[in-house]
């Protein structure tokens, strides 16, 4: 059967087809019913197209260098363009420990146990919603006793009656969907069904980023905890040394009372720096779906995780296919412009045919017997004439809803953009403070055991050594953080990225709304 376009509806072409039926209401029922069915292709409204993805070919105005600064460990990243994120992104730090943790907090995580059962409640509601495309058939029995004068009926001599009156019947009910009301229905459902699909790949991606990240400060905390408590230890000798050369009146009081307070300073640092590794460690049971009472996650060190050395980076055409915010925000979209179908075809006529054939008796026996059987056919037509101008109103309504969407689009994608280029340059950034920490924490270092000779064999003063053990300390606290700093990012650059959720088998969405071949 061909089909001709009007507007945004398919009418199919009539054919002639003789039905020889001998009952005339039957086969008038029959000719409307086919005339109708073959009218039920069209779908007013608008057919949804994804928006095109950005023309722009680059995240940041700067070219991408292909390497980040190197240090003299060798620690340089390579931005691999067009590349391809693994599934288990995170695996790419070579930690156990990390890859045990997140495993955890997959299994046992209640904010993504809860995406997982909105999403089945979206896709129990499309196929609820798929029944209206179906005639509804119900059974029905019915009983009654009852009694009747001859006045009821014009005759008041009549003395009338008492019976008993049984029934059984099969109805049937199709709202012939004319003009798409119900497809369209049935179109933004799904959508709202994809939008919770990608809602669960964001909440997916959310977690496995905040464990990673939460894992890398908890290695920052234990490092800066560690070189804090070094840093007391080689004040603590130091303070030994000036009250010994002050018992012999060597220094000034002065000196010791400095030092004194510089040994304070370090120590009222150690308790801050404990409680944040305390909340850090609460924080990683909860993402693990645990009590912290419960938490059994390592300690992590940053001697535990392995930069990642090639870094892909996806095309910026791909973004918009692998960010599932930037899905989400398309799913609603989508669901906005079948929104306006469900509008439109609300202005046109509305055909339903129904059907009823059973039989009556007056005891349960007679139900059924030859002359007992009464059926019924009908068709009811409704055409909007005069509401007020509600469904006027109500379509404008859903194409400023659409409109709303569309903005809302464009500003998840600009979002998303901003994200990837905010981590690119951060990531650079990152490696050119990692670099000059390096080169800091080395050249303190030096100059503190300089110093330190030095004012042991009285060649230089004390502040001298006073500043050279505050660089110290300074450059020691900074290094941690700067190298902490190039993991956090590392993981930022994967979620920014959209995660590699498209390589899971067990994705929270189709094959077809893959990004195609599944690689940017």
């Amino acid at each position: 059967m061909s089909c001709v376009k009007t507007n945004s509806c398919y009418f199919p072409e009539l054919k002639f087809v003789n039905i020889f039926i001998v009952n005339k209401p039957i086969k008038k029922f029959a000719a409307v019913s086919a005339a109708a069915l073959l009218l039920a292709g069209c779908a007013v409204g608008p057919d949804f197209k994804r928006p095109e993805p950005p023309s722009v070919k680059a995240y940041t105005a700067a070219p991408l260098p292909k390497n980040t600064a190197a240090t003299d460990t060798g620690q340089s990243q390579k931005f691999m363009e067009g590349g391809d994120i693994p599934a288990q992104w995170w695996e790419l730090f070579h930690s156990p420990a990390l890859n045990q943790l997140v495993e955890r907090a997959l299994k046992a995580n209640p904010n993504l146990q809860a995406a997982q059962a909105t999403l089945r409640q979206a896709q129990e509601n499309v196929y609820a919603a798929q029944g209206a495309l179906y005639p509804s058939v119900n059974a029905n029995g019915s009983a009654a006793r009852q009694k009747f004068i001859g006045a009821e009926f014009g005759q008041p001599s009549y003395p009338g009656s008492i019976f008993s009156l049984y029934g059984a019947s099969v109805s049937v009910s199709y709202g012939l969907d004319l003009f798409g009301a119900a497809r369209r229905t049935l179109e933004a459902m799904g959508a709202q069904q994809e939008f919770e699909g990608f809602q669960l790949e964001g909440a997916y991606l959310t977690l496995t980023s905040n464990v990673v990240t939460t894992a890398v400060q908890d290695a920052s905390l234990r490092a800066q905890i560690a070189a804090t408590r070094e840093i007391i230890d080689a004040e603590s000798q130091q303070l030994d040394v000036l009250q010994n050369q002050f018992k012999v009146g060597g220094i000034a009081l002065s000196a010791v009372l400095v030092q004194k307070t510089l040994l304070a300073q370090a120590r009222a640092n150690l308790p801050l720096l404990e409680k944040q590794l305390a909340l850090i460690h609460n924080q990683l049971a909860t993402l693990a779906g645990s009590f912290p009472s419960e938490n059994e996650a390592a300690a992590f060190d940053l001697e535990m995780l392995q930069l990642p050395q090639e870094l892909p980076v996806s095309l910026p055409s791909k973004l918009v296919e692998q960010r599932p915010d930037i899905r989400a925000a398309e799913s609603m979209l989508h669901a906005a412009s079948a929104q306006i179908g469900v509008a439109t075809a609300n202005m046109f006529p509305q055909l339903t045919l129904s059907g009823n054939a059973g039989s009556m008796a007056t005891t349960p026996g007679g139900l059924f017997s030859a002359g007992s059987g009464v059926w019924s056919l009908g068709a009811n037509i409704a055409q909007p004439i005069f509401r007020g101008g509600t469904l006027l109103h109500e379509k404008r309504a859903s194409v400023a809803a659409y409109d709303a969407a569309a903005a809302q689009y464009r500003s998840v994608v600009l979002s998303a953009f901003q994200d990837v280029a905010n981590v690119l340059d951060a990531m650079q950034a990152d490696a050119n403070i990692f670099q000059a920490q390096t080169a800091a924490a080395q050249s303190a270092g030096e100059s503190l055991d300089i110093a330190r000779k030095q004012y042991s064999i009285g060649a230089s003063s004390y502040l001298a050594l006073l500043n050279a053990q505050q660089a110290y300390q300074q450059t020691r606290i900074a290094l941690a953080q700067a190298r902490a700093s190039r993991y956090a990012d590392t993981a930022a650059l994967f979620q920014s990225l959209g995660g590699g959720w498209w390589n899971r088998d067990n994705t929270a969405v189709t094959v077809s709304q893959k990004p195609a071949e599944g690689k940017p």
